[in-house]
């Protein structure tokens, strides 16, 4: 993976900091990882940008408190970004990120993805469900030739083995544990 750009990196810096803030206060993430944001979550994040081609639509499902998908955006201002969060308090939060952050790339949706439409070349999710059920709540929402891009942990091998044509890419940063996506083809 290349190095940041500056703008871009500090636009990544300015949301950790609102998830180091406003993020722990309203319970999106646990008082504990106000630390570790930057390491453990924004350039975990980081890396599943790296698998997307140029100008795709990306739908983001479970966002959470934007984790990977305002990530996505920032890092990518060649994508459309959409957020799709089922609890109201995530969307507000999401909401607020975006016009703090002023970033044109990047929409909230509220809803759920198995009652979702639209067809889009990538979907993402991170800790949301495991692989198999993931793969049955979202293929509905990619287009023909597109993928699911799911960010596991350990266990993302296995995952992966029973998911018919899943492929496990394993990306790594110097000084930073190994990231594992799942991707599965539609």
């Amino acid at each position: 993976m290349k190095p940041l750009e500056p703008e871009i990196e500090s636009e990544l810096r300015a949301f950790g900091q609102l998830l180091a803030t406003e993020g722990i206060t309203r319970g999106l993430i646990g008082p504990r990882e106000g630390e570790r944001i930057w390491e453990r979550h924004i350039l975990n994040c980081l890396r599943v940008s790296t698998l997307m081609a140029k100008g795709a639509k990306v739908l983001d499902i479970g966002s959470g408190a934007g984790l990977p998908g305002v990530v996505i955006a920032l890092a990518r201002p060649d994508l459309q970004v959409t957020l799709l969060e089922p609890l109201q308090r995530r969307v507000d939060f999401l909401n607020e990120v975006v016009a703090t952050l002023k970033v044109p790339n990047l929409s909230v949706h509220r809803g759920k993805a198995e009652r979702e439409s639209g067809q889009y070349d990538y979907v993402t999710a991170r800790a949301v469900a495991p692989l198999a059920k993931l793969w049955e709540l979202s293929k509905h929402l990619i287009k023909p030739g597109g993928s699911l891009l799911a960010m596991k942990g350990e266990a993302a091998q296995a995952e992966a083995a029973k998911v018919k044509g899943a492929k496990l890419h394993e990306i790594s940063l110097e000084g930073l544990p190994l990231a594992r996506i799942v991707e599965v083809k539609h």
